[in-house]
């Protein structure tokens, strides 16, 4: 499943989308699709899943369904379009850092040995 943002670039949304996927990068190691209107990839989804309002999200299976979508203001938040983004590996990011816990083993001990 994938989450994509079709926004206009070259206006006051820019600057907002960008800044959003930025930051869902970095806290929750997980990419979202940012698709420009002014493509004709952008200007077909909107035409297939009737978009009125921007930046929209949609989150899309893999079959293509739409699962989810939010347009305009405000924005989805990061744990919504987390669920969405769940089957990506956050270790998929280049140089990025999982926040899994780690299983520390502790030492054992060697009992000593006499040296006469």
């Amino acid at each position: 499943m994938k989450v994509m943002v079709l926004y206009h670039p070259n206006s006051e949304q820019q600057g907002i989308v960008e800044d959003f996927a930025r930051d869902y990068e970095r806290f929750k190691r997980k990419k979202l699709e940012l698709v420009s209107l002014e493509t004709q990839a952008g200007a077909d989804y909107a035409r297939l899943y009737d978009i009125t309002q921007y930046p929209a999200f949609l989150a899309i299976s893999d079959s293509g369904t739409m699962q989810r979508m939010w347009q305009g203001n405000p924005m989805p938040l990061m744990d919504e379009l987390d669920y969405y983004t769940k089957d990506q590996d956050p270790m998929s990011l280049a140089g990025g850092v999982s926040h899994r816990l780690k299983v520390i083993q502790p030492l054992t001990l060697q009992p000593a040995t006499a040296v006469i």
